[in-house]
């Protein structure tokens, strides 16, 4: 074996190891990244040559948690790895969106790159680790590739920005980004923010730039190290230099024509296609299949030329909009009457549908992953079919868009919810995205804060969004800065980024950038351009509902939550859970308890008033603490020789002895009292142990003394 290993600081201490030559050594690339007891193993393989026709880049990533890293056995029936949780397929999705720019774009083999997690410290997240260690891959390869690339999480910790913190140390960060670039620039951004402004994300941004320099400067020796310096040849495109000349010859004006001329997407497409089939009917009966397809590819290439142009050159968009402008918005909450809280969000031909479901703690999701297991109770769940844009596409279930989307959006909203005792709900979120021509993620950000508000989810404050994009010509160094863009302009621009916040800063963020050179300078102005955009959308909601309900709806279910000493959770739940399915039962409410820090704490679950009041009733008596001197009304347990035993609270059973009956001299308790009476009873001492002295004669009236006789 050539083991080689590449190790470097991450600058307090900590120390992250690149290692190959050992393992994996069948795929074209394989690397072990490793830092404290956390290990990743990624792996590339590409395969020599395209399939015909391909015109993009087959690549997929992923990656995957081994259980045996945390030492877990998988649950469910099958007790082994499954298909990627949700948490899997975001990583995937970070490092996909980080590697994808930097493949040639005429490259079209297909491309796989897997990223398992080996051996797992529970303190230092995979994640962070998981786009150098797909770089790394890369680079040790022969695949034709334009990086190297790294990603890291910074976040800012007791006000220090911080590289790759401990887990532990995330819960106090105000900030916190995963952000991936190569050695020159910033190419994808994405995370959450405690209401910050645009110039402290700037700073944050630059700040894990450098850090990623570094880590690319170690990739680079890497690959000298390795001999890998010289990558495959490959040839996966035709080209044909007079056909290209003739396409944009014949359709270049006609394109630019249609662009300019405006309208909405549906005329676009009509305009569009109609120039690309008269240019195929003048083509010769004979012409070839390849051509054709070469003629289509270079019409895709007017296209792009022609719109951005029309941008650059007179400031005008596809739907004749300035640069600055939002599209008319409209909203709607309470659309929904069985829903507990609901909303239509609609801006220009992008409109969702959302709705608030309100839940117990049993409602909560069940996370069982190999880094982290344990329960999430607030849920987001974003549904994007085909007929949003007007195609016909079989629904098979939320794949990595919708999972991606979904997670933008609730990292936005989960930043305004409340927090403890002052949300005992478990929330579900669904947006049904119903038209879309342009981020229906942020349009399912605003219509679920308008949801939430119509929910009566008190809310610190309304969250909008906005996607933005950019148009640049690297020759002129003419750029623009779009918001809220069109789907075309973002599949023709050179940056997509939404933003999300209140009126008092920025809550959540995600960035792709698909060109090399993007300035600190543009990205702030975006930033501060998107600000306006998204206080407008703002502004425009609060015309809808500009505050949470004081009430929830009539018909949402009620949340009763108690606290009580740890020593009364086994006296609610009884033996085998005998007296809290008993109160559920005869109440109608639904009961959970869980001990949190030393305490029980109770949630009461119901769709009435009645079944809330009489399960408290019911637990407030079992935890309550008898009081030295208070009265009570007792029942009759048990009749013995010397008194009797009388419970004065639920469980809680105290002496009556036969002295403290009456005031009379009692020699037997026979026919004094009887199993089941109901009696008012004084407590009147507790001893050391705990059991308690009743008396029922110091309530009654005392007899009179004889009167003395005579003398």
């Amino acid at each position: 074996m050539n083991v080689i290993k590449k190790s470097f600081d991450l600058g307090d201490g900590r120390t992250i190891e690149i290692e190959t030559g050992k393992l994996a050594k069948q795929a074209d690339g394989s690397v072990v990244v490793k830092m404290g007891d956390t290990m990743l193993l990624a792996t590339v393989v590409s395969t020599v040559g395209a399939k015909p026709g391909t015109d993009f880049l087959p690549l997929s990533v992923d990656y995957q948690e081994k259980y045996a890293a945390t030492g877990r056995i998988p649950g469910g029936f099958l007790r082994r790895e499954a298909r990627l949780s949700d948490y899997e397929v975001l990583i995937s999705r970070l490092v996909d969106r980080a590697l994808r720019p930097m493949f040639p774009s005429d490259y079209h083999s297909d491309t796989q790159v897997m990223i398992s997690l080996i051996s797992a410290d529970k303190n230092i997240l995979p994640d962070c680790l998981a786009g150098l260690a797909a770089s790394a891959a890369l680079s040790v390869s022969d695949i034709p590739f334009n990086g190297p690339i790294s990603e890291v999480r910074v976040a800012k910790i007791d006000g220090k920005l911080v590289i790759n913190p401990y887990a532990s140390d995330l819960e106090r960060a105000t900030l916190e980004f995963m952000v991936a670039g190569s050695a020159n620039d910033i190419g994808m951004v994405e995370g959450e923010c405690d209401e910050i402004q645009e110039d402290e994300m700037v700073e944050a941004l630059k700040f894990a730039h450098d850090a990623i320099k570094i880590q690319c400067a170690i990739q680079k020796e890497l690959t000298e190290a390795t001999g890998k310096t010289v990558k495959r040849e490959y040839s996966h495109e035709d080209h044909d230099a007079d056909l290209k000349a003739k396409v944009y010859a014949d359709t270049y004006e006609k394109v630019y024509a249609v662009a300019k001329a405006g309208g909405n997407k549906d005329v676009r497409k009509e305009g569009f296609t109609a120039i690309i089939n008269d240019f195929f009917a003048a083509m010769p009966e004979d012409t070839a299949d390849l051509t054709k397809a070469m003629a289509k590819h270079y019409y895709h290439d007017v296209q792009y030329d022609a719109i951005r142009n029309l941008l650059l050159d007179e400031g005008i968009r596809l739907d004749g909009r300035k640069t600055t402008e939002i599209r008319p918005i409209w909203s709607e909450v309470g659309y929904l009457p069985a829903a507990h809280g609901s909303a239509v969000f609609t801006r220009g031909e992008t409109q969702s549908l959302t709705s608030v479901t309100l839940g117990s703690k049993d409602d909560e999701q069940m996370i069982d992953g190999a880094f982290f297991n344990g329960y999430q109770k607030f849920l987001l769940h974003y549904n994007f079919p085909g007929f949003s844009t007007g195609e016909v596409r079989p629904n098979r279930g939320a794949g990595r868009r919708e999972i991606g989307h979904g997670a933008l959006a609730q990292r936005s909203l989960k930043k305004v919810l409340p927090q403890g005792d002052a949300n005992p709900y478990t929330i579900r979120i669904v947006s049904d995205i119903l038209e879309s021509n342009g981020s229906s993620s942020m349009a399912t950000v605003c219509a679920g804060t308008l949801a939430l508000m119509d929910a009566g989810i008190k809310i610190k404050s309304p969250v909008s969004g906005i996607a933005m994009g950019l148009i640049t010509d690297e020759k002129t160094g003419k750029y623009a800065i779009l918001s809220d863009i069109l789907g075309d302009e973002d599949h023709l621009g050179d940056m997509d980024f939404k933003v999300t916040g209140t009126e008092n800063g920025i809550v959540a963020c995600q960035m792709d950038l698909k060109i090399n050179g993007l300035s600190y300078e543009v990205l702030t102005k975006a930033l501060l351009q998107a600000k306006e955009g998204r206080l407008h959308i703002l502004n425009e909601m609060k015309k809808t509902i500009s505050s949470p309900n004081e009430d929830y709806k009539p018909h949402a279910p009620r949340i009763v939550s108690l606290t009580i000493e740890k020593e009364f959770i086994g006296a609610i739940i009884g033996p085998g859970g005998k007296i809290i399915q008993e109160m559920q039962r005869e109440t109608g409410a639904s009961i959970s308890i869980e001990e949190v820090d030393g305490k029980g704490i109770v949630e009461i679950f119901a769709d009435n008033k009645a079944a809330i009041d009489s399960a408290v009733t019911r637990i407030r008596n079992i935890v309550a603490k008898p009081e030295i001197g208070e009265v009570y009304q007792g029942k009759v347990k048990s009749i013995m020789p010397f008194g009797a035993f009388v419970e004065v609270m639920p469980g809680k059973d105290g002496l009556l002895h036969i002295s403290e009956i009456s005031w009379e001299r009692l020699e037997t308790m026979d026919g004094v009292l009887k199993e089941g009476d109901k009696i008012e009873v004084k407590l009147l001492d507790i001893d050391k142990q705990g059991k308690m002295k009743l008396s029922r004669k110091v309530l009654l009236p005392r007899p009179e003394k004889p009167a003395a006789p005579q003398a």
